[in-house]
């Protein structure tokens, strides 16, 4: 299985991208989440979904990708966070 990287990867860049991360309820995900991805890219929308029981939340917010590099930058930076279980 071949590894992706900046010259191979099925995104074409800039890209509107949808990054999503998930963790409990009272952790203040949504405000972290978004700080911590606008300090990687320009944030163009943010939305807030809570589960059935109100335990946990995703955020999804929608930036502008410009490279793959900065991609794995944000994502390190969410993985990074203790509010931080899943991100997509």
């Amino acid at each position: 299985m071949s590894e992706f990287n900046a010259d191979n990867t099925p995104l074409e860049f800039p890209c509107r991208l949808g990054v999503k991360a998930m963790g409990h309820a009272g952790a203040g995900l949504a405000e972290r989440a978004e700080r911590i991805i606008a300090d990687h890219a320009s944030v163009l929308d943010v939305q807030t979904t809570g589960s059935r029981n109100g335990r946990y939340v995703s955020v999804t917010v929608t930036i502008e990708a410009q490279s793959r590099e900065q991609l794995e930058g944000l994502y390190q930076a969410l993985h990074n966070d203790d509010a931080v279980m899943v991100t997509l």
